[in-house]
């Protein structure tokens, strides 16, 4: 199996998820099935089946969270420089529109495009892969083909 590169951010992120599912979530879900079999036959109780339907949700959320965190490989990009690499926070313009974007590279668990959070397999992500301050950017996106200028790299 591969690693899962991961910022420490985002590895202490899942960690805390799987903690809130194991010591919070599993333990209110079995208690919330226990009490719906008292409530009688099980083949018509809608309250069990939606409770088993979360319960196998939570399971297998942990499940794969615990598979992540096994093969990842926490990166702290505090102690990169240089060209864009994973965990690099990039600040780009984009040359039709001279609209300034930033975004940081990390792990495909803990992307947010809407916390300025790329994807390291992204389209994006992959074209600055190995750039320097200055650098002009070709991408293809879905929306058609964007140049990009880096303007600023920053690893913290």
């Amino acid at each position: 199996m591969d690693k899962i590169p991961m910022t420490p951010r985002g590895y202490s992120a899942l960690e805390a998820e799987l903690k809130q599912l194991k010591s919070v979530e599993r333990p209110a879900i079995i208690k919330a099935i226990s009490e719906a079999r008292e409530h009688g036959d099980l083949s018509e109780n809608a309250e069990y089946h939606s409770a088993r339907e979360k319960q196998s949700f939570i399971e297998g959320r942990i499940k794969e969270i615990e598979s992540v965190l096994g093969l990842s490989e926490v990166i702290d990009p505090a102690k990169l420089s240089g060209a864009i690499k994973f965990g690099a926070k990039v600040t780009l313009v984009d040359e039709d529109t001279d609209e300034e974007k930033t975004w940081q590279i990390v792990g495909e668990h803990e992307a947010n495009i809407e916390k300025g959070l790329l994807n390291i397999k992204s389209p994006i992500a992959r074209a600055l892969i190995g750039k320097d301050e200055g650098d002009s950017v070709e991408v293809r996106t879905p929306g058609g083909e964007k140049s990009y200028e880096v303007l600023k790299i920053e690893y913290s």
